[in-house]
């Protein structure tokens, strides 16, 4: 697995770089060499956070966890990823490398599959607006998140309330 480590306004030290790599290498079980990891750690108001993202393919795990230091930090989003991949070991068994989960079969009373999805369909028609427009109607729904057409691109995007208070804009790449 490729790691790509970086400070967000800060600098990460050399220790702290080695034993993200030294954690992060226990996921190499479950994915190839082309798999990448991207690992940003920031401090806001005190707290050290840091934040993982592994890039296999086209699925994406994501855990981002805060604390008095950035090895307890660590430690849990470690954790986060690991659960989430054990959660949903049936459906990803097809994407992950072959045998990844042979290897711990042990540990399974630990962790709940989750069961089936149970998807509710909902349509509505997508009208363009601008991303404050939809930030608006967003809010006015109580809504977290809300998918719109772009008046200017015509680019399905969604708009979405972040954790902080602030807003996102998710809109599709050229790749």
């Amino acid at each position: 697995m490729k790691i790509t480590i970086y400070g967000k306004q800060m600098s990460v030290r050399e220790s702290l770089q080695v034993l993200i790599e030294k954690k992060l290498q226990k996921f190499d079980k479950f994915f190839g060499e082309d798999t990448e990891a991207f690992v940003t750690c920031k401090v806001r108001k005190g707290d050290k956070i840091i934040e993982i993202t592994i890039n296999y393919g086209t699925t994406l795990f994501r855990a981002e966890e805060e604390s008095d230091t950035f090895m307890t930090a660590l430690d849990r989003a470690v954790e986060s990823l690991e659960r989430q991949i054990r959660k949903n070991k049936t459906r990803l068994e097809k994407k992950v490398k072959s045998g990844a989960f042979v290897i711990e079969a042990e540990d399974d009373d630990e962790y709940v599959e989750e069961p089936e999805f149970k998807i509710r369909v909902k349509s509505f028609p997508f009208k363009p607006m601008s991303p404050e427009e939809a930030i608006l109607q967003m809010n006015l729904l109580g809504h977290t998140f809300f998918a719109f057409t772009d008046a200017e691109t015509s680019d399905v995007c969604v708009v979405y309330k972040r954790k902080e208070g602030d807003y996102g804009l998710i809109v599709p790449s050229e790749e």
